[in-house]
């Protein structure tokens, strides 16, 4: 049997090409544990999408170059006159800058044809090139998935050219906080695109945390702790950390060749203990802030002078840019510097190396470095941190951590965190690492040991497809599909065959006309509805998603979960009030598990902005840590717990009728009818005949024993299953009706019939 394609699309592929001839190519591969990854998926056949790293302008050069690369599993993309300003313009000198909280950069002053629009539009043209050779090589089945920012707009084309293609989009750089990604232009675009993938991975919660609250405050659309909720699609937001391929690691410093390096440089070294720094050559990485703190540990410590130094591999990127160079500049500077200050004729406090170094060598330093110093400003994750664990020997390392590493949120437990930016502080922890004991620093290597070899590059890959394939598998179930006209002939007939029917109806927008704030309400009921409603009827009422039940002849039960935390409220209540008070027309509701502001009578605009900034006070503050869902209705905001839906509350429900002795016999017959939010719609597939052989009978809440019916309550067919959503086209019920009128009329024709 053939293995399914996996497409996988970045920037640039996994190798190199350089033009040797007319016809002819050379290829360097890219090292790195990332392209070993994705091309080990072993269940997958794996193509490779990107450019080959040349400009290739000739038909000839082409048409040699696509089918070399096809021998190693590469499909080049050629973007030719767009380049310059997709690449270095808009994904390097925009997007790149905001999402690592350098804030947008001025225009260029000295060309007046390039300009903020002009990278855009390159970017859309770039992100469309990438799309027509996926759309090019795609066969039906296959796997996308999409790397990076710099096609953000890609996950868009490829579901308007096949809604049921499997797309997923990861970022591997930080992604910011909403109040520096809403200064991008075209930051809806970019939003609405990524959201258009069926999963969306990040490295850590952080940066998860970050871009849900960006689309909630930006598109208003509903963030939930599974992700984004958007007009009925649900799109998964996860978190992803990785990793190396620690055996590379581990295999390689124990090699003869690796061995005689190391005792080589620790003869070099003069017995000096030996921090390391390895860093690309960038603004975000902080090698500036780390020189600084090094010579405030000299200053402040005078009997380590001479005794200690510190060796940093200053790997060049982007040569001939003018930011690069300036912060070459400034590192030269301080090296100078402090080097004069602190050096004598035999040795020199410092070693700056501006280039890359052989493999081997970089494994033997990682082994003899008694502290690794990450001062990063900002990073996605920062795997030197890890090759560094992999690679330590008997006298085991210090690792010297920068919070604004995603590295730090992996290896923190063993690690000293510190904040780059806080020179004292960085100092003090380089002294803290030389006079660690060893017994302190071997427990911290075991705890970091332990995550680096478990947290592989493979494991990070098999991670994020296997959960692709899993939300893509049951794609219908989880992200709704069009459902089918209400054949109500078959509804009435299987209703009069039945024994014992469960009819569970919606209240507002179902049984009644949808109101203004009905995306707020999500068909809840109030406790304070006025019995007399429904007093005459015997029937069970259930208000705030199952958590207080009462038949209609009783009294309300409280069902809130013992587990559930509410501490949250008090804190959001707070700041519900502070908006209600500054936004005429305003009000605020609350209820046991949750709390609502809406702002159906202020000023439309106005309204929209205070939601926006409330968004940012909610989760700056009393939701930062709280299992709390955020729904952002059309004109509401509401705060509720997790896992707080009608899905959720109906073993509850059946469970207190069960108790009750309202059932003599296996529920045989279920219609369901509402106008339900998006995470209120698990409760159209709890009953699935598929699912109900697992259901077992709901234990009690009381001394009472209910009364046995059977090994389960349910003992349901697929044709006697009726989901029904009411007005909505992208819904997990199997059929729809199209308004509260079309409902009375139903239940009419039942109760007609069961009388005659």
């Amino acid at each position: 049997m053939a293995r399914p394609r996996l497409l996988v699309v970045s920037m640039s592929l996994p190798v190199t090409a350089k033009r040797t001839g007319e016809e002819s190519w050379s290829f360097t591969m890219s090292p790195g544990g990332l392209v070993s990854a994705l091309l080990g998926l072993k269940e997958f056949e794996t193509k490779w999408i990107g450019w080959p790293g040349v400009d290739v302008h000739d038909a000839i050069g082409k048409k040699t170059l696509s089918i070399t690369l096809a021998e190693k599993g590469c499909i080049p993309v050629f973007l030719e006159e767009v380049c310059d300003q997709y690449y270095n313009g808009y994904c390097n000198n925009i997007l790149w800058p905001i999402f690592h909280y350098l804030g947008t950069p001025p225009e260029y002053r000295n060309d007046a044809t390039i300009t903020y629009q002009s990278q855009y539009d390159a970017y859309k043209k770039a992100n469309q090139i990438f799309f027509d050779v996926v759309k090019e090589h795609y066969e039906e089945g296959d796997v996308v998935w999409c790397h990076d920012y710099h096609v953000m707009l890609l996950p868009q084309y490829l579901k308007e050219y096949n809604s049921k293609m499997k797309v997923g989009w990861f970022l591997h750089t930080p992604f910011p906080s909403s109040e520096m990604y809403k200064t991008l232009p075209s930051r809806s675009d970019l939003l609405r695109s990524v959201l258009t993938a069926d999963l969306v991975g990040f490295h850590t919660y952080d940066f998860a945390r970050h871009f849900l609250n960006a689309c909630m405050c930006i598109l208003g659309v509903e963030a939930t702790s599974e992700g984004v909720v958007d007009q009925g699609k649900v799109t998964r937001v996860a978190v992803f950390p990785i990793g190396i391929e620690p055996e590379r690691f581990i295999n390689t410093s124990e090699l003869s060749e690796v061995v005689q390096y190391m005792k080589k440089f620790k003869n070099d070294f003069g017995g000096r203990k030996l921090i390391l720094g390895v860093d690309r050559l960038d603004t975000i990485k902080g090698i500036p802030q780390k020189y600084q703190a090094f010579e405030k540990f000299l200053e402040e410590n005078e009997d380590w002078r001479g005794k200690v130094m510190l060796l940093q591999i200053a790997v060049p990127t982007r040569n001939g840019i003018g930011e690069y160079q300036k912060i070459k500049d400034q590192c030269h500077y301080h090296v100078g510097r402090i080097n004069g200050r602190f050096g004598s004729i035999s040795a020199v406090p410092i070693i700056h190396l501006d280039c890359s170094i052989d493999f081997n060598q970089l494994c033997a330093l990682y082994a003899i470095t008694d502290v690794l110093l990450v001062t990063s400003l900002r990073d996605g994750m920062n795997l030197v941190s890890s090759e560094f664990i992999a690679c330590q020997k008997e006298d085991k390392g210090v690792l010297i951590l920068s919070e604004f590493a995603g590295a730090g949120q992996s290896l923190g437990a063993g690690a000293l965190l510190v904040n780059p930016w806080n020179i004292k502080e960085v100092s003090t922890a380089i002294g803290e690492a030389l006079n660690m004991s060893h017994e302190e620093k071997e427990r911290k290597h075991k705890i970091n040991f332990q995550y680096v070899k478990t947290h592989s590059t493979q494991q990070w890959a098999d991670d994020f497809m296997n959960k692709l394939i899993e939300i893509t598998t049951n794609a219908e179930l989880r992200t709704g599909k069009a459902p089918l006209e209400l054949p109500e002939h078959d509804v009435i007939q299987q209703y009069s065959k039945s024994n014992n029917r469960l009819l569970i109806l919606g209240f507002y927008g179902t049984l009644t006309q949808p109101m203004k704030n009905q995306e707020r309400r999500g068909d809840g009921m109030n406790l304070d509805l006025h019995p007399q409603n429904f007093g005459e009827y015997n029937m069970w009422l259930a208000a705030e998603n199952g958590m207080f039940l009462r038949h209609t002849s009783g009294e309300w039960v409280t069902r809130i979960p013992e587990h559930m935390n509410l501490e949250w409220i008090d804190g959001v209540k707070h700041v519900f009030k502070y908006f209600t008070e500054r936004t005429p027309g305003s009000y605020l509701e609350t209820s046991e598990t949750s709390l609502v502001w809406n702002y159906e009578y202020a000023d439309a605009e106005f309204g929209r902005a205070q939601a926006r900034d409330m968004l940012q006070h909610l989760w700056a503050g009393p939701i930062s840590n709280a299992s709390v869902d955020v729904v952002r209705g059309e004109q509401s905001v509401e705060v509720h717990a997790v896992g707080v839906t009608k899905g959720s509350a109906m073993e509850r429900i059946l469970g207190e009728i069960v108790h009750n002795k309202s059932m003599t016999a296996p529920i045989d017959y279920v219609l369901c009818i509402g106008c339900f939010l998006g995470k209120d719609e698990d409760v159209y597939t709890f009953f699935e005949p598929e699912l109900t052989k697992k259901t077992k009978s709901p234990s009690s809440s009381g001394s009472d024993s209910p009364k046995k019916v059977s090994a389960t309550i349910v003992d349901l067919k697929g044709e006697n299953y009726f989901s029904i959503a009411i007005g909505q086209t992208h819904t997990k019920a199997r059929y729809f009706l199209d308004s509260s009128d079309d409902v009375v009329q139903l239940i009419h024709k039942l109760c007609t019939h069961k009388n005659a």
